[in-house]
């Protein structure tokens, strides 16, 4: 499972994806979808998204009604922005169609 802080046009969201990464053409297109055609992203380890998250990660992993590929953990940019310590981002993606 990767997890990924994507900076978009409304703000940060919190993404958990089974694509091996956060630039998988596939994924990249699922996004797209969605109307996120442009994000600056950060990694973070799915160890970090459950001391933070805790019951709610379970309960979207739990989530029969969402894909396996693509899973919002959390779409309240300012709770993700405050969540995280920018020191435990790793280094930026930059992704523009």
């Amino acid at each position: 499972m990767n997890a990924g802080i994507f900076f978009t046009g409304t703000g940060p969201i919190l993404i958990l994806t089974s694509y091996d990464s956060l630039t998988n053409p596939d994924f990249v297109t699922k996004l797209s979808v969605k109307g996120i055609k442009k994000f600056i992203a950060f990694e973070v380890s799915e160890a970090v998204i459950k001391e933070k998250y805790g019951q709610h990660f379970k309960l979207v992993m739990g989530d029969l009604y969402q894909t396996d590929d693509i899973r919002i953990l959390d779409y309240d940019g300012h709770r993700v922005f405050y969540n995280f310590s920018l020191k435990e981002l790793g280094d930026p993606i930059y992704y523009e169609s």
